[in-house]
């Protein structure tokens, strides 16, 4: 099995779905004699903010001289961008080893009676065995969908436990009020667990609360008012916060600020475990040199041009904030592309009233909106409505359309704006 062919077995088993439940996942692990048994996690689950706070954990763990397993999804431009150790991604000859050897197991489950796994339960499976292979000091393992019932639940309790903002999405799945869905993220606290908990609206928070006093868990709060800004610019963000002065992040946005405070706390728990090389130095280096592709990043300057993978109401709200904080006075053309589950609406009501114009795009996905029904949703929102049948042509319209002084925005989805920033760096 070579790595297309490793990606195609992957991507050919998306006809099994989305089961949310771990027998499954518990099977095929048992007959890869458990190999997520064998390492130490810090588990991290939310509805925003889950891959930055993960990016600022790793990248602190690894700042501290620690070899770190990153489990994220979905990727961005690769799909080895979801399994990595100390940030270098998993080379495509392993990729293809693990999947052959996950795999056989598959087929052995099916044959003893079990169900076919999933595609998440199979690539959680693979970054198992290759962070036990790497003997991981730590792995920080980012929740695909809830928590309860997701297949990295698989795990015994973490170090600790990281709940990122929670907000309404995968609705149909997790429950349409918060309280629902901040039951499911609750789902990976564990007994005796440390929860970082990011402040939360009081239905979400009194959940988390309520869990941890069920399970003997230590809940450690955090308060955002300890934050203050000294200097914010588009190549990034400096702050005080408690007895931590002047840290500096890359990371663009007020939530950058606060998901890297999550860390921080995160990170100091880790080092009253015994995680001692974890220092000051290190947290700041940490912090400083986190990278996370695809949310608030600037590509090119001249004209601006910005890729976010905003795809709710909350994420949509924070772009909304950060481009009227960031350029008030700049001309704004949007490139924009939604998948037909989302709340696509909402994100139309916060966003489009800000640009004079907007590029719609179909995202390459079977979930994706064709751009023409995302432009009918459009009218009445902004004047300049085009739709492209590329995203291509979407990219070199928007560099025609902006002047130099201007900014193009492209939004809406994680599973289009990977194309769009490959091909912006490849101008460069």
């Amino acid at each position: 099995m070579n790595y297309e062919q490793a990606l195609e077995y992957i991507h050919g088993t998306y006809k099994f779905g989305i089961k949310l439940g771990l027998d499954n996942i518990r099977k095929l692990l048992e007959l890869m004699d458990n190999p997520h048994k064998k390492l130490k996690y810090v588990h991290v689950a939310g509805t925003n903010g889950k891959g930055s706070t993960v990016a600022f954990i790793s990248s602190i763990l690894k700042e501290s001289g620690y070899k770190v397993g990153i489990y994220t999804s979905p990727y961005i431009e690769r799909f080895t961008e979801r399994i990595k150790v100390n940030n270098d991604e998993i080379s495509k000859e392993d990729l293809a080893r693990i999947t052959r050897y996950v795999k056989e197991k598959v087929e052995l489950m099916i044959l003893e009676g079990g169900n076919h796994p999933t595609e998440f339960e199979i690539v959680t499976a693979i970054a198992f065995q290759y962070f036990y292979e790497k003997n991981c000091d730590i792995v920080v393992l980012e929740v695909g969908l809830g928590g309860r019932f997701d297949s990295t639940n698989i795990i015994d309790a973490p170090l600790t436990a990281v709940i990122t903002t929670i907000s309404y999405d995968h609705m149909a799945q997790l429950g349409d009020t918060l309280d629902k869905i901040a039951f499911e993220k609750a789902g990976i606290i564990k007994d005796g667990t440390d929860v970082v908990l990011y402040p939360q609206v009081p239905e979400a928070g009194r959940v988390f609360e309520d869990i941890c006093r069920k399970k003997d868990a230590r809940l450690h709060r955090m308060s955002f008012e300890s934050i203050n800004m000294k200097n914010v610019s588009i190549e990034g963000q400096e702050f005080d916060y408690g007895r931590f002065k002047s840290l500096k992040i890359g990371l663009l946005g007020e939530h950058q600020v606060k998901n890297a405070v999550v860390a921080l706390e995160a990170a100091l728990i880790l080092e009253q475990k015994g995680y001692d090389r974890i220092c000051e130095d290190s947290i700041r280096k940490g912090l400083a040199f986190a990278k996370w592709p695809g949310r608030l990043e600037i590509l090119r300057k001249e004209p601006i041009f910005l890729i976010d993978g905003t795809h709710n109401l909350e994420g949509a709200q924070t772009l909304s904030r950060f481009l009227k904080t960031y350029f008030p006075c700049k001309k704004i053309v949007f490139i924009m592309g939604v998948l037909k589950d989302k709340d696509y609406k909402s994100i139309i009501e916060v966003c489009a009233p800000l640009a004079e114009d907007i590029i719609t795009v179909t995202p390459n996905n079977d979930r994706g909106l064709p751009a023409k029904e995302l432009a009918q949703s459009l009218e009445g929102y902004c004047k300049n409505v085009l739709i492209s049948d590329t995203i291509v042509n979407a990219v070199e319209k928007s560099l025609k359309i902006t002047p130099k002084d201007g900014l193009i925005c492209a939004f809406g989805s994680l599973y289009y704006i990977g194309e769009v920033r490959s091909m912006l760096l490849s101008l460069e």
